[in-house]
């Protein structure tokens, strides 16, 4: 919209002669405006008529007309008109807000439409001081763009600008983020640039030069980012990351799957996203972190050293050795991890485990060299959508491992010098699965289910005719509806709430968890299943992290450096998690006259005191 009024209207069809706006009145009329051919393909003008509100279609060729393709809302869904949006009539109450910067954060992954019964911005804004309340700071949404159907993940999105109608209007996605900045609390938005999704994407009615056909995703053609005519994709792209930031607020973006955006251009479209995704932030700090499956640690370097300027990284290497470890799942993407304490360490040293080596389960190299980047690069986390939704019925991965081992798992994540991500319902132990959904027309949804089971078979106890059968529809509300979490377990379980708000607070509280600084923590290997971690810290305040996943162990004998206490001191059990109060047996003090004693499945954090061990402190 226009400060003058009206509305100024502009679309990229440069295979198009002529382009009208078809204007929809609250009368049920439709006027007609002709508009104006520019240079380079766009077609342009101003349109009086159309204010706030106002629904409309460009027509193309004088012939069928469709929705915009930069859409700032599809009120009817993707099929439907577009809405004109008045982006500065929200009164935002954040102007002393200072934004989020990586380090000393920890993210909620949430999708708005299963996070709560109601499944809008709004019932999902009146949990978030819950949020806050177990040691949050930033809040990551699923994709919002507009889909198809009454549901979905939100991967298949095809409207970029426009949030998702079935969730809240526009401003009631921004008064979800105006509300998370009052209470401290970051939010930043899964953005999906590596393909669009199957129904309901109109972009090769206005050109075929938004795809190469001649490179594929798994999803389909890829975006073309680096070729005929690939200046507007890049606008209409590059143009959406800073739209999100100016227009929303928001404190950063998480990048879907960025090894299928391809590019050979100069300057890659992510190093173009981030640039302008941070000139649009101005004096606010935002945070960018990128899945990226092929490990491209450049990904996270600032320009001036080759990077694309983004702060993060998902570890999924860090994901797989737990799951390794708690499960004892080893096929699929699992083959190539042991769940050894050797990787635990490695892990937390150096962040990625396959930085370059053969990669036996995709039969090449994986990774590129990662080390001496900051230990905040690395998105930690033994859940997230992804992964719980692969899993034969979605179950959550406390359902999947005993107790013990999930707490001991949980600390060392939280308390990790990489940067912690929870998903929905983690901390309260949701029995709620998160299962593949997505609502499209009869033909569509066979083929998604189809490919769903396909996918799911590269696991072999999950590649039979009879497990293939037992895979939930991902078109039923049913499936969809059983993945809303159920809040009352928050105050059922609260030994794991317990567990999970101690877990930060210390993180929050204790300086050696607090530092993230790279080269601050070593480790040793102590058996096949338990290791320690040291922290460094200065004026002998060091901290341990013992972790033990096996048995009950007997260390008689205890060669190892890094478990010798500062001079004059002794080491004090800060923590525990076999803490009765997190549904533990009772813990005792590892470092006795006899040598250490580690618990079964356990983990504990020492600290050194002067004399004598005491009995543990609370936190």
């Amino acid at each position: 919209m226009q400060p003058s009024g009206g509305t100024h209207f502009r679309v990229w069809a440069p295979n198009r002669r002529k382009v009208d706006l078809l204007l929809f009145k609250p009368s049920g009329e439709t006027a007609t405006f002709p508009l104006e051919a520019e240079a380079e393909g766009y077609f342009s003008g101003l349109v009086v008529e159309a204010t706030a509100g106002s629904r409309y279609k460009f027509r193309l060729d004088g012939g069928d007309s469709f929705p915009d393709p930069a859409s700032h809302f599809q009120p009817e869904g993707p099929h439907g008109p577009s809405q004109v949006v008045d982006h500065r009539a929200f009164q935002w109450t954040d102007a002393n807000w200072p934004g989020v910067s990586i380090r000393g954060q920890v993210i909620y992954e949430l999708h708005i439409g299963t996070f709560t019964p109601g499944g809008t911005y709004q019932s999902a804004k009146e949990k978030l001081p819950l949020l806050k309340e177990l040691g949050v700071t930033v809040v990551e949404v699923m994709p919002v763009a507009c889909f198809p159907g009454d549901f979905g993940w939100g991967y298949d999105g095809v409207d970029l600008y426009a949030p998702y109608q079935k969730y809240g209007d526009p401003d009631e996605f921004r008064g979800f983020i105006d509300y998370a900045h009052s209470l401290g609390l970051g939010v930043i938005l899964d953005v999906v640039y590596n393909h669009l999704g199957p129904e309901g994407n109109y972009l090769t009615r206005y050109s075929d030069d938004y795809f190469h056909r001649e490179q594929t995703t798994e999803w389909g053609d890829a975006i073309n980012f680096d070729g005929p005519q690939c200046e507007a994709v890049r606008e209409l792209f590059a143009g959406n990351a800073e739209y999100w930031i100016r227009e929303y607020r928001l404190d950063g973006l998480r990048f879907d799957a960025t090894q299928s955006i391809f590019d050979k251009s100069r300057e890659h479209i992510l190093a173009t996203m981030a640039r302008r995704a941070r000139a649009a932030a101005g004096a606010r700090e935002i945070i960018l972190v990128a899945e990226n499956e092929s490990q491209e640690a450049k990904i996270a370097r600032v320009p001036e050293r080759g990077g694309y300027g983004f702060d993060a990284l998902w570890n999924d290497d860090f994901h797989h050795s737990a799951i390794a470890a708690l499960t004892g799942q080893r096929s699929a993407y699992y083959t190539d991890y042991f769940g050894s304490p050797q990787e635990f360490i490695s892990a937390v040293k150096y962040g990625y485990l396959y930085q370059g080596q053969r990669y036996s389960w995709q039969k090449k190299q994986r990774g590129e060299p990662a080390l001496g980047m900051d230990p905040t690069a690395f998105v930690v986390f033994i859940e997230n959508h992804d992964q719980v939704s692969n899993s034969a019925y979605g179950k959550r991965l406390h359902q999947l491992t005993s107790p013990g081992r999930f707490r001991a798992t949980t600390a060392l994540t939280l308390l990790a010098p990489g940067t912690p991500l929870l998903f929905q319902g983690q901390e309260f132990g949701s029995s709620k699965p998160f299962i593949f959904f997505a609502h499209h027309d009869a033909e569509l949804a066979r083929q998604v289910h189809k490919g769903r089971t396909q996918f799911l078979a590269q696991f072999p106890a999950l590649s039979s005719a009879e497990m293939r059968e037992r895979v939930p529809d991902p078109a039923l509300p049913a499936t969809m509806e059983l993945c809303k979490l159920d809040w009352s377990e928050r105050k059922r379980n609260p030994q794991m709430l317990a567990l999970h708000r101690d877990l930060l607070r210390l993180r929050r509280s204790d300086p050696a968890f607090r530092l993230q600084l790279l080269g601050k923590v070593d480790g040793a290997v102590l058996s096949s299943q338990a290791f320690v971690l040291r922290y460094f810290v200065e004026a002998g305040q060091d901290r341990l992290l013992v972790v033990n996943l096996g048995a009950d162990l007997h260390l008689a004998q205890a060669p190892e450096p890094l478990l010798a206490a500062p001079e004059g001191k002794s080491w004090h059990v800060l923590w525990s998690s076999e803490n009765p109060a997190y549904g533990g047996s009772g813990f005792i003090d590892p470092d006795g006259r006899d040598g250490w004693r580690l618990q079964a499945e356990s983990a504990t954090v020492l600290s050194p005191i002067r004399g004598e061990p005491q009995k543990l402190d609370s936190i």
